[in-house]
């Protein structure tokens, strides 16, 4: 009996440890210029493939705000609610392969999202090679 509750503790902890180990969950956006906060993104997973969509805008006065410059589907969208990461998969330690969408600009970039600690997400997005790009660094929402 005491081998198994030592078990079952030991299962709880080190669950809900790698629990806040994934890049899926609620981030806050911090603008690499300005430092100032941006708004809430939703990172989640449909069949392997990681998304990112806007929950929240920190600006109240933005809230309303569409994507105007952007193409496609996406144009004229509003930003609250939009997909800004599309088709991130697992590589190692890493999420490549996808896209993000500067709403500002209207332009999707190559992405590549890591977590420098469980609580701070690396968020690069580069034309061509990530040397010629910029990162933001996103916080978890707790």
């Amino acid at each position: 009996m005491k081998h198994f509750l030592l078990l079952l503790t030991a299962l709880v902890f080190f669950t809900s440890f790698a629990q806040n180990k994934t890049v899926l969950g609620k981030w806050k956006c911090i603008d690499d210029q300005t430092g100032k906060e941006l708004g809430t993104v939703q990172i989640y997973e449909e069949d392997g493939i990681v998304y990112g969509k806007v929950i929240e805008i920190a600006n109240h006065k933005n809230r309303d705000k569409r994507c105007n410059n952007c193409q496609g589907v996406d144009k004229d969208h509003p930003i609250l609610g939009l997909t800004i990461i599309r088709g991130l998969k697992k590589d190692g330690n890493e999420y490549n392969g996808g896209k993000i969408l500067d709403p500002k600009h209207g332009k999707y970039y190559k992405c590549y999202i890591n977590l420098e600690n469980e609580d701070k997400l690396k968020v690069r997005g580069y034309i061509g090679i990530s040397l010629f790009g910029r990162t933001q660094y996103w916080h978890r929402v707790k």
